[in-house]
């Protein structure tokens, strides 16, 4: 057999750096899968499960169920806590916060301990994975659910609460929200809120919050903070989303970027002929799909600006109306794991991207705690 010529050997060799893209087996694709331990930092399964709907039933499942979350490899999920904003005006948002909490508690794990372990801990995160369970998680979305008095969060930390969205759809007497108009920052009370949410270990949530009040926090917190569920504006322009400068602010200070898979937090198209971004199109009009590429766009654009050590996920999974094609629910994980190795993403970025980075990240929040505990309040 004559020798392959060098030049030919070589051209060979540097195809892959030359950006060609490889084919991926099944096989391979799903070994490298399952080799990550996949942390989703935003679902609202429990606006449903609080109604009584069973998380493990298949009749009417929507983008969650047990199944669904299996077959997607979920090793450890946020559920939200949501709290309405509307309870602003009528009152009760702490109640509800609770309502919400006992759902994941009672109606997610206790009932269903064959399946979830609550988890408050990056070592419990990893210790559920290790026993074959999901590591369930709990995230408040809406700081209004502590009524403007720090002293609540203690009570929330202690039933499990581990992430506090600061705003949601409206702005509250100590932060501004990205729904607003007025672009209002953080006041005293806000920035208390905040130190005693380091103070505690709980992490800081800018998803929601104004561009102001973004700044304002990132400059008082101690702890690295993240957005649990948001995409990058630069690629589709809504206050939801974060611009570069944010991007790489969140970067720098060692936080993390959940990109949010709801279609209109992806692709300008969806944004465009989405209801909820344009109130003056007909309530009944329906976004454009976003696409599977469109998706894999905003993680290069995050690992372009500010790197891959600073993305993960945040799904946003029964609490958006429109998901891609190709996410259509949690049991679609794998296809983005495709998705990402064509298009040159390494089996490492994959495994940080979905779990090593946040592990990272809930580690540096615990070890701010460690390092403000006993310190004068």
């Amino acid at each position: 057999m004559r020798p392959m010529p060098r030049p030919l050997l070589l051209a060979l060799v540097l195809l892959p750096l030359a950006g060609q893209p490889r084919q991926w087996t099944d096989d391979e694709v799903m070994a490298v899968h399952r080799s990550a331990l996949l942390i989703d930092g935003h679902n609202d399964v429990t606006s449903r499960t609080v109604r009584g709907w069973d998380i493990a039933s298949e009749k009417d499942a929507r983008h969650t169920s047990i199944g669904k979350l299996r077959a997607g490899g979920v090793g450890a999920q946020f559920f939200a806590a949501y709290v309405s904003a509307d309870l602003i005006r009528t009152g009760g948002s702490a109640r509800r916060a609770l309502e919400m909490i006992d759902t994941i508690r009672h109606d997610i794990v206790a009932r269903h301990p064959d399946h979830f372990v609550l988890a408050t801990t990056a070592d419990q995160i990893e210790a559920a994975r290790r026993e074959g369970r999901i590591a369930a998680l709990i995230g408040i979305e809406g700081g209004h659910a502590i009524e403007n008095e720090p002293r609540l969060l203690r009570a929330f930390y202690d039933l499990g609460v581990r992430y506090m969205t600061l705003t949601h759809t409206r702005s509250l007497d100590w932060a501004g929200s990205s729904a607003e108009k007025e672009e209002r920052g953080l006041n005293d009370l806000g920035r208390r809120i905040i130190a005693e949410m380091n103070r505690l270990g709980m992490i800081v949530d800018l998803a929601h919050v104004s561009d102001r009040t973004f700044w304002d926090a990132l400059e008082a917190s101690r702890a690295p903070v993240f957005s649990s569920h948001s995409s990058a504006r630069a690629l589709s322009n809504i206050p939801r989303n974060l611009s570069d400068d944010q991007i790489r602010a969140i970067a720098k200070k060692g936080g993390l970027v959940m990109i949010n898979l709801g279609c209109e937090f992806i692709s300008q198209r969806s944004a465009d002929t989405s209801p909820w971004i344009n109130p003056s199109l007909p309530k009944n009009a329906r976004c454009e799909q976003a696409t599977l590429e469109e998706v894999v766009a905003h993680f290069e654009h995050i690992r372009k600006i500010a790197g891959v050590d600073f993305i993960g996920l945040g799904s946003d999974f029964d609490g958006v109306t429109c998901t891609p094609r190709g996410l259509e629910d949690t049991s679609k994980w794998p296809n983005l794991t495709r998705a990402l190795l064509e298009k040159g993403f390494t089996p490492d970025d994959i495994r940080k991207i979905y779990g090593g980075n946040f592990l990272r990240f809930l580690r540096a929040v615990e070890e701010t705690a460690r390092q403000l505990a006993g310190q004068p309040r």
